[in-house]
């Protein structure tokens, strides 16, 4: 951890001074590491579609959630990417899509692929919606903001979601932050204590429905799947 090198022994004044001076840049690389989630998509835009074009691991979870959204809803997919393979599932299953992601690139694959619905180029935490929605999505993004955005943006999706809506979403099994590797780039995740999630639903009028930590099914992410009561 990058505190264990505040911690050295036998070091003397000029390496100890080294030594803080690289923690503190690599703290402060580490905090800047959510503002750059936009540009890391948007660079690697094309190579992250192929990937997920073929990896659709999340299907099991998201034939649970359909079974909870009237059919024809209208469903909010945050983090959309360029419409594969969640997009494309929603819309063969007959459901109006508004998707919202950062990248320039994906969303306007998104709409050539499926120019008939809603695809918004937008940071999700200063989104703005016209209609609220029967679902709400976020699968593989929320856990790209910090702490603070987190419970701000779970706020957001429960003001979307229509009574009896159903809101799906994936973190870590605790609270913490991590880095990842994609393309050979580091890139930054964050959760929230279920606790805390938990605080979070009951104050928006959200019901746990399940909640897996490390779902082996899914790769060992952690899935939410609440509903907004009536």
């Amino acid at each position: 951890m990058i505190s264990n090198s505040w911690h050295r022994p036998a070091q003397d004044a000029p390496a100890r001074l080294a030594s803080r001076v690289e923690t503190v840049r690599a703290r402060q690389g580490f905090r800047a590491m959510p503002d750059k989630i936009a540009e890391h998509y948007e660079q690697h835009a094309h190579a992250f579609d192929a990937e997920r074009r073929k990896n659709f691991v999340e299907r099991g979870w998201l034939d649970r959630f359909t079974l909870a959204v009237a059919k024809g809803g209208h469903i909010l997919d945050l983090g959309c990417g360029a419409g594969e393979p969640i997009g494309r599932y929603l819309v063969d299953k007959g459901y109006h899509v508004t998707g919202v992601d950062t990248s320039e690139k994906m969303i306007a694959l998104s709409r050539t692929r499926y120019p008939r619905h809603i695809w918004l180029r937008a940071d999700m935490r200063k989104a703005i919606m016209a209609r609220n929605f029967e679902g709400v999505l976020a699968w593989d993004s929320l856990f790209h903001l910090p702490h603070d955005d987190q419970a701000g943006m779970i706020t957001r999706m429960a003001g979307w979601l229509q009574p009896g809506g159903a809101m799906l979403f994936n973190t870590g099994p605790a609270r913490g932050e991590a880095t990842g590797q994609q393309f050979g780039e580091d890139i930054y995740h964050a959760s929230l204590a279920p606790l805390e999630y938990r605080a979070l639903f009951e104050e928006l009028g959200l019901m746990e429905i399940d909640f897996v930590p490390d779902d082996h099914h899914v790769g060992g992410r952690s899935v939410w799947f609440v509903r907004k009561g009536h």
